[in-house]
């Protein structure tokens, strides 16, 4: 077992390589700038280091949506996916803030506005948000990501009334080396280092030094007669710099406090009243960096529920934007370069937009919405999401329990559809990928439509996937202490409807049409659950294959205008239109419809052949649907349907067959006994009827 188990030494090397070499290490400024002509990357700006990262753990581009899907967001590679998100729309959010943030990489303008992420509670954003502080702090110990500042030493030496306990000074602002060098030196190295670049941008710094350390460059140069020479080699050591949000270097997280106490030295600092009985009160000695838009200098700003903050604080946006600077009280303005991200919830958004004394703060802003998910799978791998993520009972959950929950919610956040041909439901499903090629349903025509009817945007209103979370795990346990091993979606939809009116933020004018929701919810599950029990009931594998095989044989035949043989007599015949349209007919595929519906699956079935795979009906959703379907219809006059009503004969060998049918879908087998009394009693009942 000693094997198995981590010890000290193991956890020590493991720590040691996860950090870079050279962390502790000190370079002296010849070093560093033969290192930028070696990489001239080192020298980026946050913007243009922000975008990069974004591209360093990988991407992939859906052309059908033209969005590119950025690895760290959909995979998640540093924690094993624990933080995935799901859904087009949350992707599409994500694609546009990044192409934000690149756009101020090229000096584009969005480098001199706030990122403002928009949306409902719930939605994502904070999450987002969160991820990619995590991932800049990830990739600035990466070798492609690394950075430096610098330290004044040996102060003491120069300056006679430094403080002995300052005479090693880091870089109040975490400034690049470069800005050590005057502006004309400065900027013929950058000059450089642009001929060497390969990005799709450029490298530009034109800051000045921040006022403390310019007061240590003037002390010094007037000391060495101007040797700029002198003053790098004795008194300045290059060290890497590591974004770190819990040491708030490089990465900052401002929340606003209570409105009698907001106080805008938070943002930009303030003095260092122990210092200024040493240095006095207007020397830049005597200022303390920590304000917020100092600690996030080189890195990242996140502004939490920004605009919940007061307007006349607001202002200190407006250069920190705009200008990229900052201007404490008592003390010269300080350049930044920070990329500056704000999170905001609707009703503080509306207030603000509202205001006309808001306008300048407004037009430095760039929205991205943050929209709930609008397609039902994808809000149900959040919860399958939440699930993986926390120590769930030992419980099954039962299929469609958290499709139809993500159903539910998608219902509630899409906009009632216009065309009389296309209901809510109906677009809901289509939002999720459903349609068949004989559906007359444009999703791109219902997205324009929603956009122009919807306040902001579609999605930006509804229940939030928290509350039904929240339900879903409230079931679980009650499931739990029922000794229910098992979580259906009867359970589930009785805590939606126990707790809706219950849930602060869903307003009461929505209660009676989000109950309508349910109930369509309701009669969507019984009609799967039908599903499954028809398919438990009649399923047989290899005749689905052979029924599929048949079907295909008659419909190359028919497309071909060619005849076929026939199994019994060995004959040539005209394909079998009998045959083909009693398949077809399950789908609903009307007569002038069915040569569509025919070459659809002819060119499917050609487009596995070049592939190398062989004809599967499974694979094809609505070609087994069908042959399911027909099959249902072949055998549904052999069942005993007394037996599936009569819950006395529960134990007996038929219906325990079904129960292992169901038990092969997923279902538990307290489960599958559920959801045959729910749907089982009435296919019976309709069958025992016809």
């Amino acid at each position: 077992m000693t094997g198995d188990i981590e010890t000290l030494e193991k956890l020590s090397t493991a720590y040691k390589e996860s950090m870079p070499a050279d962390l502790r290490e000190t370079k002296s400024f010849d070093w560093y700038l033969e290192a930028v002509y070696e990489d001239p990357k080192i020298a980026r700006n946050a913007h243009q280091r922000v975008a990069d990262m974004f591209d360093y753990y990988g991407t992939t581009y859906d052309e059908t949506e033209g969005v590119v899907e950025y690895r760290l967001a959909s995979e998640d590679p540093l924690h094993d996916g624990e933080n995935t998100f799901y859904g087009k729309v949350i992707h599409q959010s994500i694609h546009e803030f990044v192409n934000k943030v690149k756009s101020g990489a090229r000096r584009l303008g969005p480098e001199r506005r706030i990122k403002l992420l928009l949306g409902p509670v719930g939605s994502g954003k904070s999450h987002f948000d969160k991820q990619v502080r995590k991932y800049f702090e990830d990739y600035t110990l990466r070798e492609e990501g690394r950075m430096y500042t610098f330290r004044w030493t040996n102060l003491c030496d120069v300056v006679k009334d430094q403080d002995p306990a300052d005479d090693v000074v880091r870089s109040p602002m975490n400034q690049d080396p470069l800005v050590l060098l005057p502006v004309e030196q400065r900027q013929s190295v950058i000059d450089d280092l642009n001929d060497r670049l390969d990005a799709p941008y450029t490298i530009q710094n034109e800051q000045a030094l921040d006022p403390e350390s310019e007061f240590y460059m003037d002390r010094l140069l007037a000391h060495y007669d101007d040797d700029l020479q002198q003053v790098l080699e004795n008194h300045v050591e290059i060290i890497r710099f590591v974004a770190d949000e819990n040491k708030r270097q490089g990465v900052e997280t401002f929340e606003p406090k209570d409105k009698k106490n907001q106080d805008e030295t938070e943002l930009t600092g303030d003095v260092n009243y122990s210092k200024i009985a040493i240095y006095g009160e207007s020397d830049p000695r005597a200022f303390d960096y920590s304000g917020a838009f100092c600690n996030a200098n080189r890195g990242i700003f996140s502004g939490e529920e920004l605009l919940k903050l007061q307007r006349e604080f607001l202002y200190d946006f407006l250069h920190a934007t705009q200008e990229q600077t900052i201007k404490p009280k008592n003390n010269p303005r300080i350049d930044i370069d920070q990329v500056i991200v704000g999170r905001t919830n609707m009703p503080e958004y509306k207030d603000k937009k509202g205001d006309e004394k808001m306008e300048a703060f407004n037009d430095r802003t760039k929205r991205i919405d943050f929209p709930y998910v609008l397609s039902y799978e994808d809000e149900a791998s959040i919860y399958e999401k939440m699930l993986n993520n926390a120590d769930v009972p030992d419980i099954n959950v039962e299929p469609h329990t958290l499709e139809m929950a993500g159903l539910f919610g998608v219902l509630t956040r899409v906009e009632e559809p216009d065309a009389e041909t296309v209901d809510l439901l109906s677009k809901a499903k289509a939002y999720n990928g459903e349609i068949d090629e004989g559906d007359d349903i444009d999703v791109k025509k219902l997205r324009e439509e929603a956009a122009a009817k919807a306040e902001i945007g579609e999605g930006m209103v509804g229940i939030s996937p928290r509350f039904i979370g929240d339900e879903i795990a409230e079931a679980i346990m009650d499931s739990k202490h029922r000794q229910r091993g098992f979580l259906s979606p009867l359970t589930v939809f009785n805590f939606f409807e126990e707790n809706l009116e219950h849930h602060g933020s869903i307003p009461e004018d929505n209660f009676e049409t989000y109950y309508r929701y349910l109930e369509t919810v309701r009669e969507e599950y019984r009609e799967r659950a039908i599903e499954d029990v028809r398919h438990a009931l009649a399923y047989d594998i290899d005749e689905i294959q052979s029924q599929g095989e048949k079907y295909m044989d008659h419909v190359m035949a028919y497309i071909d205008d060619d005849t076929i043989e026939d199994d019994l007599t060995g004959r040539e015949q005209e394909p079998d239109e009998t045959f083909l349209r009693s398949v077809e007919e399950k789908l609903d595929v009307p007569e002038d419809r069915k040569n569509d519906f025919r070459q659809e699956v002819s060119n499917w079935v050609s487009r596995r052949a070049r592939e190398g795979e062989a004809f599967n009906p499974q694979d094809n959703e609505r070609l087994r649907r069908a042959l399911e379907r027909k099959l249902w219809e072949d055998k549904k006059h052999n069942i005993n349907f007394s037996a599936l009503v009569s819950a006395s004969d529960v134990d007996d060998d038929e219906r325990s067959s079904w129960i292992d049918a169901l038990t092969e879908q997923g279902y538990s087998e307290a489960g599958a006994k559920e959801v045959l009394e729910f749907a089982g009693a009435e296919v019976a009942k309709a069958e025992m009827e016809d």
